[in-house]
């Protein structure tokens, strides 16, 4: 646990800048990793945490000298574990995991450093998988916690797709070390990826990276001697040791340090995504004298006769495209990384959609439009956790693209409705950059602006997925904002639709909300429109705030709101003072005598009749309607109507 590890731990930068859970989330080969905030901000980041007691537990009962040799051997693997951290600040990169703050030593001499958030490795993920089957599904040990503070069982997916886009991401990584930064890796396995919040995967265990033989490439990173590392030391754990189940015979055989040996890697890893149990075709039990054993006869050394090795069929596209070039004997014979990219096992509709996503701030206008017409057939077969924690995510930043403000948007709402989980997406996603969008960020004053029009649009025709995923509390404060903006709008057409939305606003809001925020924001542009169109449809959305249905309403009004004699409710609908006092006046004061807008007056006075006081219905209202009666525009039967009074 974190907390008893901070007893030995004097005051550091970590310690002092960040808020850190108590337990551990995952592991990564020998750290633990802790989920953080900074205090700061409140940000969410990961803290990795390595104990040097775990290293010296296993050298008890040596002699002098033995013990000399086993503190030599502890301090070369500390020393690694700090290269470990210390590579990924100098190596950037999208698909290697980012450093926030640098290695740290504590009194008790460990280590700890913060990155960004992670999940999980993929190590922990592949174990649990593992318990889950053997269990038959049991639910995750292991617990996250929400921003909000919410905490809930950690999700896994480890689905075809997730397979896909994860490799890809890893040989993305694995391209830009060994091309640009002239490296190898050196020990690619499960505890050397991390899953972060987005389900990206990311390269990190960087312990045994080293430049690669007759690499040209200027780097401070520091090589490894293969002898060394490959003399197994069975005084210290097997997670601070080069794990030979995922290594090459290049190293083992050869004594070569290439990026061939890394492909290797990354084909026996691809097995292990597979198999049953999940772990490397290869199984050394740590012993070198194995591993030699297993490559030297045919049924032990994963090939396409033996389906390599997997207790489960292998997609096709792997089995017969990809493998036989990535576990090939000769380095000569395997793909390099960025081959691997265009290989066909990536040659489908839906790893399409995640690479040009990936890619999408390099894409033409032309292409990003064409993209998202299309998303929306597409997205019904992604996988749920894709949708919500890489599809959403990315369409979400775009929307600082006001020219495809309205596209994005309509595959936003589409994901919402497909997410079983929608409602916290919805909260924790959607809403806030709804504000932000047409609230906080938007252009002061009455100008037009077709984009976010055209935004504000197919979010209106969607308010009831944003009720139907908001409590009262979070409606009122972020959407409710956003259907005012609508209201106040320069452009009829968003005004009208905005006035559309009341029956499904009023019923999430309280009483007082829509007396004093909703209701004046209506009346004021009732009042000041020169729009017959849109005093028609405020009138009809006095009806909704008075308790009336707009169900059935024409925009003559004479087929539906006079027979409705319901009564108004107290929860969604105004009080007697304000349907008196406000609405009364405002109707009043209409100047024109067109018949549309003088029976949809009618429909209001019928509600505010039923709750008005006679007194007040025999002095205020019926002069109102007796002066519309004599409309000279109105036929027998809107006159008829009139006559027939609330």
């Amino acid at each position: 646990m974190f907390s008893s590890a901070l007893k030995s731990i004097s005051a550091t930068n970590i310690t002092a800048n960040y808020s850190v859970s108590p337990n551990s989330t995952s592991a990564a080969g020998p750290w633990k990793i802790y989920d953080a905030k900074k205090k700061s901000t409140g940000k969410a980041y990961s803290v990795f945490v390595f104990e040097r007691k775990s290293l010296e537990g296993h050298g008890h009962s040596m002699g002098r000298s033995g013990a000399s040799s086993f503190k030599r051997s502890v301090e070369d693997v500390v020393d690694r574990l700090k290269k470990e951290a210390s590579s990924l600040a100098k190596l950037r990169h999208p698909s290697i995991l980012e450093l926030v703050e640098p290695v740290e030593e504590t009194r008790g001499g460990g280590l700890q450093f913060v990155t960004e958030a992670v999940t999980a490795s993929l190590a922990s993920v592949l174990q649990e998988k593992d318990e889950q089957e053997n269990t038959g599904g049991r639910s995750s040990r292991y617990v996250t916690e929400d921003s909000d503070g919410v905490r809930r069982r950690r999700e896994l997916e480890i689905d075809e797709l997730e397979i896909q886009k994860g490799l890809l991401q890893i040989s993305k990584a694995l391209e830009f070390l060994h091309e640009n930064a002239g490296l190898v890796h050196g020990n690619l396995t499960p505890d050397a990826i991390l899953i972060n919040a987005k389900s990206d995967w990311k390269i990190s265990g960087l312990s045994f990276c080293s430049p690669a033989e007759n690499s040209t490439k200027p780097t401070s990173i520091h090589g490894i001697n293969l002898h060394e590392v490959l003399n197994m030391d069975p005084r210290l754990p097997k997670t601070v040791q080069l794990n030979l189940d995922y290594t090459s015979p290049d190293f083992v055989l050869d004594n070569s340090l290439t990026p061939s040996a890394d492909m290797f890697s990354l084909g026996l890893l691809s097995v292990a995504l597979y198999n049953s149990p999940h772990r490397s075709p290869l199984e050394s039990h740590g012993s070198l004298s194995s591993y030699k054993r297993s490559l030297s006869s045919s049924s032990t050394v994963p090939s396409p006769s033996n389906s390599f090795l997997s207790s489960r069929p292998l997609p096709k596209d792997l089995a017969n495209h990809v493998l036989p070039r990535l576990i090939a004997r000769r380095p000569a014979q395997r793909m390099t990384a960025r081959e691997f990219q265009q290989s066909e096992f990536f040659d489908n509709v839906l790893v399409s959609t995640i690479r040009f996503l990936d890619s999408f701030p390099a894409k033409t206008p032309s292409e990003k439009s064409q993209f998202m017409r299309g998303l929306n057939k597409v997205l019904p077969s992604f996988p749920k956790s894709v949708m919500e924690k890489k599809i959403l995510p990315a369409l979400l930043e775009e929307l600082k693209d006001r020219d495809l403000l309205s596209l994005i948007l309509q595959n936003v709402f589409k994901i919402i409705e497909l997410l079983p989980s929608a409602r916290r997406a919805f909260g924790d996603k959607v809403r806030p950059a709804l504000k932000s969008i047409f609230v906080v960020n938007a252009k002061q004053g009455q100008e037009k602006d077709a984009a976010r029009d055209a935004g504000l649009m197919v979010f209106l025709e969607n308010l009831q997925a944003a009720a139907e995923n908001s409590s009262g509390k979070e409606f009122k404060d972020d959407i409710l904002p956003v259907i005012l903006a609508a209201i106040e709008c320069p452009t009829h057409a968003i005004v009208d639709a905005a006035l559309k939305t009341l029956p499904a606003v009023l019923p999430v809001l309280d009483f007082s909300t829509i007396k004093h925020e909703l209701f004046p924001v209506v009346a004021m542009v009732f009042s000041k429109t020169t729009s017959l169109a849109i005093k028609v449809r405020g009138l009809q959305a006095f009806v909704v705030l008075c308790g009336g249905s707009s169900d059935g309403s024409s925009d003559d009004g004479l087929n539906g709101l006079g027979a409705d004699r319901k009564a108004p409710s107290s929860s969604s609908a105004l009080d007697k003072f304000t349907m008196q006092e406000k609405i009364v006046p405002l109707i009043k004061a209409i100047k024109t005598k067109e018949p549309a807008v003088m029976v949809a007056a009618l429909n209001v006075f019928r509600l505010v009749g039923q709750v008005a006081d006679a007194e007040f219905v025999a002095m205020e209202i019926l002069p109102i309607l007796w002066s519309m009666s004599l409309g000279p525009l109105l036929d027998l039967g809107q006159f008829q109507a009139r006559r027939a009074g609330p």
